[in-house]
C-alpha cells in the first residue's frame, strides 16, 4: 500500500469535511483544526522512514544499503523492505561486488563531466555515431536486457532484476579497456557519455548505488 496515497487522501477528506471551528481530539486534548494546514504527507513519510531506518539498523542492515533504497522515495513499506533485503543479499555475492565496480566506473565519469559541463547526458544514444565495436556491444547488451529488467521491476522481483544487470559487467569492462570517453571529438564524447548514463539510470531503478560504500 503506497503510504503517500493514503496520507494524501486522509488529508483531503479531513480538510473537506471538518469545519474550521471544529476541535480534533488528540490524547484527550482539544486542538482546533486549521483549514490552512498544508498537506503533511511529506513530513509523515519522513517520520516513518526515520523510524524504519532505526528498525533496520537494529536488525543489522548496513546503513549505506538503507540509504541506497530510501533514496528512491519508495513509500510502499513491503516493497521497500524487499528491496533492502535483496540488495543486501546481492552485494554479498561476487557478481554483486563486480557490478558495483562497473557502476562506479560509469557513474563517476558521467557525474564529473555533467558537473563540468553544467548539463546532463540522459538523452538517447545515437547508434549511428558508434566508432568502435565495444560501443555497439555495450549498447546492444543494455537494449537486450531492458525489457526483461523492466518486467522484473514491475513484478517486484528485485533479486532477478539485479541478476539481469550482472550481464553488463563484461561489456562495461571491455568498453573501458578499449574506448576513450573524453575524446577530442565533441559529438563522439557526448554520445559515449550518454551510453554510460544509461548504465547509471538502469541501476538506479533498483537502488541508488552511489550511496553504497566499500
Amino acid at each position: 500500500m503506497p503510504l503517500s496515497v493514503v496520507f494524501n487522501e486522509a488529508y483531503k477528506r479531513l480538510a473537506a469535511t471538518v469545519p474550521a471551528s471544529a476541535l480534533l481530539g488528540y490524547r484527550n486534548k482539544a486542538i482546533p483544526f486549521d483549514p490552512d494546514l498544508s498537506d503533511p504527507t511529506p513530513e509523515l513519510l519522513a517520520f516513518i522512514a526515520n523510524r524504519l531506518k532505526v528498525h533496520l539498523r537494529e536488525q543489522g542492515v548496513r546503513h549505506d544499503l538503507i540509504a541506497a533504497v530510501f533514496a528512491l522515495a519508495e513509500d510502499d513499506l513491503v516493497r521497500l523492505l524487499t528491496r533492502v533485503g535483496e540488495l543486501q543479499k546481492f552485494l554479498n555475492t561476487e557478481d554483486g561486488a563486480n557490478l558495483l565496480i562497473a557502476y562506479r566506473r560509469a557513474s563517476n565519469i558521467v557525474a564529473i563531466e555533467e558537473k563540468r559541463d553544467g548539463r546532463s547526458y540522459d538523452e538517447p544514444v545515437d547508434t549511428g555515431s558508434f566508432r568502435q565495436p565495444e560501443e555497439e556491444a555495450l549498447y546492444q547488451r543494455l537494449s537486450g536486457m531492458s525489457s526483461t529488467f523492466d518486467t522484473f521491476l514491475e513484478q517486484e522481483q528485485f533479486g532477478r532484476a539485479m541478476t539481469a544487470l550482472v550481464t553488463l559487467r563484461r561489456p562495461v569492462d571491455e568498453f573501458f579497456e578499449k574506448v576513450t570517453v573524453n575524446t577530442d571529438d565533441a559529438a563522439l564524447r557526448e554520445n559515449r557519455l550518454r551510453l554510460l548514463s544509461r548504465i547509471r539510470n538502469a541501476m538506479d531503478q533498483v537502488a541508488d548505488f552511489s550511496q553504497i560504500e566499500g
